[in-house]
C-alpha cells in the first residue's frame, strides 16, 4: 500500500526531494565561512536588515502557523488577528527600551545584559530558562512537522522527527548563523508562495469560488476579527480572543519572545547596527500579518469546502491543511505546497540550534572557563565546541519532540508553554531596564514569584494563554520590587 501511493505520487516526491537536498546543500556551503564565534553566532554581522527582517518572521511562524492557524479559523473565526495587533505594539516597545541596551558594546545573547546589571547568578537562570523554554517549544514544532512528513511518505511519527532534524542538523552545524539566516529567506519566499498558490487552488475546488464562501462564511461569523466585549468578572481573563487579550497579551508575549528571548534576540544582534536592527523588527511585523491573515483566510475556506461536501474533516484538527493539500492538490503542485511546509520547519528548527547552542556556549562555557582560569580557546576550538553543541541540542530536541505528541493542538501547545515561563524572563529585563534600586537578589526572588505564581495559573485556572504573559511579568516585577525595599529597610536596621 505504502509502496502504491508513493508511486502514485511521484512528482509530488520529486518536488519534496529536490526541496530537501537542495536546501541542505545550500546551506552547508557557508561552513568555510566559519572561523569565529562571532561568524557562527551573528553572520559577522554582515546581513543586509531585509534578510534578518525575513529571518525573524521565519523565526516567530514556523510549521505551527501554517498548520494551527488555519484550524482556528475553521473551528472559529479571524479573532487570532487581534493578537497579531499587539505583535505590532510589542515591536514599537523593543525598538524603543531593548535595543539601546543590547548595542552598547558588542553582546552575543541577551542573557549578558542581565549579568551587566545584576550579576553572573541572574545571567545564568535567565539563560536557563531560555533553554528550557525553547527545548520544550521547539519539540512541539518538531512533532508538527512530522504531522507533514507522515501524510507524505507515510512514514511513523519518530521517523518522520529523524528526517527532517537530521537533515537541518547538517546545515545548521556546517554554516552556523549565515546558513540560518540566508536559508530563512529562501525558505521564507517558498513558502509565502507555497501559501499563495494553495490558497487559489483551494479556492477553486469550491463551487461558486469566492462568493461562495462569503454567502457561507459571513452568516457563520468566519470573518469577525474584533471581539471589544468587556465581560465582567473572571470571565474577562477566560476569554481568549478578545480585543483586550489580543492586544495587551499580544504586546507581551512579543515583548518577551522577541525583546528577551536569544532565538529572536540573537537576530537582533546580527544587524550590522541598532538602525538596521529596528529596521529589521519593524518590517517584520507586515509580512507577520499578511501571512496570519493568509492562513487564516485559508482556514475560513477549508470551512466552506468541508460544509459544502458534507465530508467529515480529518483529526487531529491540526491534520487539516496538510492532508487537503495531499489529497486535493494537483500532482508537482502539491509537492511545491509541502515543500514549502518543510521550509518553514527547517528555518525555525536551524535557528533554535543555533541560539540554544549560543546561549550554551557564551552563558555556560565561557564565564565557567573564565571563573576557573583557564586559557582562552583559540577561535578554531570555539567554533568546534559551538558546533558540538549544536549537535547535543538536536539529540535533546528529536526526545522532546517525541514526546510533544500527547500535548494538544500544535499551535496553542507552543504558544502556552512558552507563556508560561516568559513573564518571568519579561519582568527581570523590565526590572534591569526600568529600576535602579533592585538588585540581583531581588529580581532572583520576583522571578521565582513569577515561575510560580504562573504554574498556579496554568495548571488550576481557567485563565487563558494570552494573559499568562502579562500576569507572570507584573508579578516578577512586583515582588522584585517589594524585595527590594524590604531588604533595604533589613540592612538598615
Amino acid at each position: 500500500m505504502l509502496e502504491s501511493a508513493f508511486l502514485m505520487r511521484y512528482p509530488d516526491l520529486a518536488v519534496v526531494l529536490v526541496y530537501l537536498i537542495g536546501i541542505t546543500w545550500f546551506g552547508a556551503r557557508f561552513r568555510h565561512a566559519q572561523r569565529t564565534l562571532k561568524d557562527y553566532f551573528l553572520g559577522g554581522r554582515n546581513a543586509p536588515w531585509w534578510a534578518i527582517s525575513l529571518s525573524i518572521v521565519s523565526a516567530e511562524t514556523s510549521t505551527l502557523t501554517i498548520i494551527g492557524t488555519p484550524t482556528l479559523a475553521f473551528a472559529g473565526n479571524l479573532g487570532f488577528l487581534q493578537v497579531v495587533f499587539g505583535y505590532l505594539l510589542a515591536r514599537i516597545v523593543i525598538s524603543a527600551l531593548f535595543l539601546p541596551h543590547y548595542f552598547r558594546g558588542e553582546m552575543y545573547t541577551a542573557y549578558e545584559l542581565i549579568e551587566r546589571r545584576f550579576g553572573p547568578r541572574l545571567r545564568k537562570l535567565t539563560a536557563g530558562t531560555f533553554l528550557v523554554i525553547r527545548a520544550l517549544a521547539e519539540g512541539v514544532r518538531v512533532f508538527a512537522i512530522s504531522i507533514v512528513i507522515s501524510i507524505v511518505l507515510g512514514t511513523g511519527e519518530i521517523a518522520s522527527i529523524v528526517v527532517i532534524l537530521c537533515l537541518t542538523l547538517f546545515y545548521t552545524f556546517e554554516g552556523g548563523m549565515t546558513a540560518v539566516i540566508w536559508t530563512d529567506v529562501v525558505q521564507m519566499c517558498l513558502y509565502v508562495f507555497g501559501a499563495v498558490v494553495s490558497f487559489f487552488v483551494i479556492l477553486q475546488n469550491i463551487p461558486g469560488g469566492w462568493e461562495s464562501v462569503l454567502a457561507l462564511a459571513v452568516p457563520a461569523g468566519k470573518f469577525q476579527i474584533f471581539d471589544f466585549s468587556l465581560p465582567a468578572g473572571p470571565e474577562f481573563f477566560t476569554r481568549t480572543y478578545t480585543f483586550w487579550a489580543g492586544l495587551i497579551g499580544g504586546c507581551f508575549l512579543t515583548t518577551a519572545s522577541h525583546g528577551t528571548e536569544q532565538l529572536m534576540v540573537q537576530r537582533l544582534l546580527a544587524a550590522r547596527s541598532q538602525a538596521q536592527s529596528r529596521a529589521a523588527l519593524l518590517a517584520s511585523w507586515v509580512v507577520i500579518f499578511l501571512l496570519f491573515s493568509l492562513f487564516l483566510v485559508i482556514g475560513v475556506i477549508l470551512y466552506v469546502f468541508y460544509s459544502q461536501s458534507h465530508l467529515a474533516p480529518p483529526q487531529p484538527p491540526d491534520r487539516l491543511y496538510p492532508a487537503f493539500i495531499w489529497q486535493y492538490l494537483p500532482p508537482g503542485l502539491a509537492g511545491l505546497v509541502v515543500a514549502a511546509i518543510l521550509a518553514a520547519a527547517m528555518s525555525n528548527l536551524s535557528a533554535a540550534l543555533n541560539a540554544l547552542a549560543s546561549t550554551t556556549i557564551m552563558d555556560f562555557y565561557q564565564p565557567l572557563k573564565r571563573r576557573r582560569g583557564g586559557v582562552a580557546d583559540s577561535d578554531a576550538r570555539s567554533v568546534r565546541l559551538a558546533r558540538a553543541a549544536t549537535l547535543v541540542w538536536g539529540v535533546i530536541l528529536f526526545g522532546v519532540g517525541s514526546l510533544a505528541r500527547q500535548w494538544g493542538s500544535v499551535l496553542e501547545a507552543g504558544l502556552s508553554i512558552a507563556s508560561v515561563a516568559y513573564g518571568g524572563l519579561l519582568g527581570v529585563f523590565l526590572l534591569g531596564i526600568l529600576t535602579r534600586g533592585v538588585g540581583e537578589r531581588a529580581a532572583m526572588a520576583g522571578m521565582m514569584a513569577g515561575f510560580a505564581v504562573m504554574i498556579y495559573v496554568k495548571f488550576f485556572t481557567p485563565i487563558a494563554w494570552t494573559w499568562y504573559v502579562v500576569i507572570g511579568t507584573c508579578a516578577t516585577f512586583l515582588v522584585g520590587r517589594l524585595t527590594s525595599w524590604l531588604w533595604k529597610e533589613a540592612a538598615g536596621a
